[in-house]
């Protein structure tokens, strides 16, 4: 029987998301764990594959920032736990663990306790709209980054083509970071086809995929 897994990048979807669905409320968890689901039906349908076809959804992401952090102009302590940017990651995470067929595999977040410029802020220093001493706390973001999330994305790339759990995978995302999975999954003769919300690709990415397919909203 056929089967797709669909894979998706939570980080890379969020971020696309408010430029996809600019119309609905980005911070509903509720709606965006639906979206998740029903942008995987759309990808069956544009596959002419029924939802029995569905083998699982796999989002991948992170748990939010949870400690206290000084800020680094005013001195101010802000706990990032109890932010609407951590209620919200924590809602959507229980809101997709709720969805059928679904798999959320959570990475961690590596912090240094360290701030650093937020881009927008960066690129207005440098076209002298903002100088350096009008900089406020609200420039400044933490410094942080995703761990596990890559690796766990290869491991089921790599779990899914080796055991024939399936013979087809689609997988969300918009770096190169998956190619190397995305080579294992083509020798052991799986269709792998990349959806990068219609942002754009490095051309020679074409090589390493069998199909660039988005079925959300082309943002204009």
């Amino acid at each position: 029987m056929q089967r797709t897994a669909i894979l998706v990048d939570g980080a890379f979807f969020l971020a696309r998301y408010r430029k996809v669905w600019g119309e609905r409320d980005a911070n509903d968890a509720r709606t965006v764990a639906k979206t998740v689901f029903g942008m995987a039906l759309e990808h069956l349908k544009a596959l002419d594959r029924p939802r029995e076809s569905l083998y699982r959804i796999f989002f991948y992401d992170c748990p939010p920032l949870e400690k206290s952090f000084v800020r680094p102009v005013s001195g101010d302590t802000v706990d990032f736990g109890k932010s609407g940017a951590a209620a919200f990651r924590r809602e959507l995470h229980e809101q997709l663990r709720r969805q059928r067929k679904m798999a959320l595999r959570l990475g961690r977040l590596a912090e240094r306790g360290e701030w650093k410029l937020k881009h927008q802020a960066m690129q207005q220093l440098r076209e002298g709209s903002l100088k350096w001493e009008d900089l406020r706390d609200e420039h400044y973001e933490p410094d942080m980054r995703q761990t596990q999330v890559d690796m766990k994305i290869g491991i089921d790339i790599a779990a899914l083509a080796y055991k024939h759990l399936v013979d087809q995978i689609v997988l969300v995302a918009g770096d190169a970071d998956f190619i190397p999975a995305a080579k294992l999954a083509r020798r052991e003769g799986i269709d792998f086809i990349l959806d990068p919300m219609w942002q754009g690709i490095a051309s020679d990415l074409h090589e390493h995929i069998d199909g660039l397919q988005s079925v959300c909203p082309r943002p204009f």
